[in-house]
């Protein structure tokens, strides 16, 4: 096989995956494709950031990065609170065995249903409020009385190390921090809800340290300042997160521990003044990102017009952030072979899933070992925004399975979507011979 063009450093040669033996055992029990969540990693990735973080520093988990039940009740077990931001993921949350007191609800677009749920059946911590109106909505609820509201605060500082920013411009995501400046009189016009702190959420997939702390210090003086001009308390502080996982050439994993110790630092100055609040920190993907792994077997290998392609059998419906669609330029997630797994990398291929468009490519021009069909193939750092933020009814392939190993052995925890899982929600309507 030559003629090929040079290709792209395949950043996942050496990367952590679950043990190839076992990820090939439960890809022939389960089939694939296949996520695989190694929990044992999980545990030691949360142990290893709960020694580094002050004690007082509540871990919440932000769910949305991966909501299998399963994964959230291990993270539960560990000490985590949840995030949760939808009524599916909130029951979840308590059928993962979160107490109420260890949930916070947020997202710019609640209905009133899902701030019921927030009301009912024990409640929440809190529900971060995004905006204004949305308070107003909330008090007016019967059912919201006594409710702890925390307010989600658009700052008017910037972050300038996060892959996504989520603050600091005009955004759909909670108040600007000048229009909250100027609305005490709808804050002490409340009748129902109680406001007791503040949030605020500055970006996604940091992996500088020195954005980490820059972006704590700056949710804690905006929280203070707000608290005093609003005459609110400040019984919780949710100083938001973003901790990154670098899936890309060039990128430099985060250093959570020089991360933490910064973020210590300015938390106990804080509490110096505020040693009754209690701070939580959100992460989603730092801490289950590392622990997953994508399996796909390989059903074809072809070549066209000098390029080697490897025809797998997932791809863009269970795996977008892999794909990169929505980026403006394809940049290839760690993938490795699994079959076998140490075999040298020699070859050159563009691995593509089973789907009819031109963009469902996993990796352009990685250097693997050869690939022959049925062949395990291993895209890695995939635990979190796997199948949960991808199109998984394209061409109604539907959801895979998803496996979570704990203490070396593989428990099923999501069960793979059949063609009748996938009809049974339709309805056919009768319709008349022509």
């Amino acid at each position: 096989m030559t003629g090929r063009p040079e290709p792209a450093d395949n950043a996942g040669a050496s990367e952590f995956v679950s043990d190839p033996a076992l990820v090939a055992d439960l890809a022939q029990r389960y089939g694939t494709p296949l996520y695989v969540y190694d929990g044992d990693h999980l545990r030691r990735r949360y142990e290893r950031l709960r020694a580094d973080l002050d004690p007082r520093v509540d871990i919440f988990y932000s769910m949305k990065a991966n909501p299998n039940l399963s994964v959230c009740a291990l993270l539960r077990s560990l000490g985590a609170g949840l995030e949760v931001s939808s009524l599916t993921e909130l029951v979840t949350a308590r059928r993962a065995g979160v107490d109420a007191d260890d949930l916070i609800f947020l997202g710019p677009g609640k209905s009133d249903d899902e701030l019921r749920a927030c009301c009912a059946g024990g409640g929440t911590h809190a529900v971060v409020v995004e905006s204004l109106a949305e308070l107003a909505a909330l008090d007016a609820l019967p059912e919201a009385a006594g409710t702890r509201v925390v307010l989600r605060v658009n700052p008017e500082f910037e972050t300038h190390g996060s892959r996504l920013s989520m603050g600091g411009k005009p955004r759909q995501f909670g108040i600007d921090e000048e229009i909250l400046r100027g609305a005490k009189a709808a804050v002490t016009a409340l009748n129902r809800v109680r406001i007791i702190g503040v949030h605020a959420y500055l970006g996604t997939r940091i992996l500088d340290v020195e954005t980490v702390v820059h972006n704590t210090r700056g949710v804690l003086r905006v929280a203070e300042d707000l608290a005093g001009e609003l005459g609110v308390p400040l019984e919780t502080v949710d100083i938001g997160g973003g901790w990154g996982v670098p899936y890309f050439d060039n990128e430099t994993d985060l250093d959570g521990t020089a991360a933490a110790a910064g973020v210590n630092r300015a938390v106990a100055e804080f509490l110096d003044r505020y040693p009754g609040t209690r701070i939580i920190t959100e992460l989603g993907r730092y801490l289950v990102g590392w622990s997953g792994t994508y399996v796909l077997r390989a059903r074809y290998v072809k070549q066209s017009r000098g390029e080697w392609f490897v025809v797998a059998d997932g791809g863009t419906n269970h795996h977008m952030a892999a794909v990169g669609i929505g980026s403006f330029v394809k940049r290839n997630f760690p993938i490795r072979s699994l079959t076998p797994p140490d075999a040298p990398a020699t070859e050159v291929y563009t691995v593509t899933g089973p789907l009819c468009t031109p963009n469902d490519v996993i990796a352009k021009r990685v250097r693997l070992p050869e690939v022959r069909p049925g062949d395990l193939l291993g895209v890695t750092r995939s635990g979190a925004y796997g199948p949960s933020a991808s199109p998984v009814l394209f061409l109604s392939h539907g959801h895979p399975a998803e496996v979570l190993v704990v203490d070396g052995v593989g428990h099923l925890v999501r069960s793979r979507d059949t063609v009748d899982d996938l009809l049974r929600p339709q309805r056919l309507i009768p319709l008349a011979a022509s």
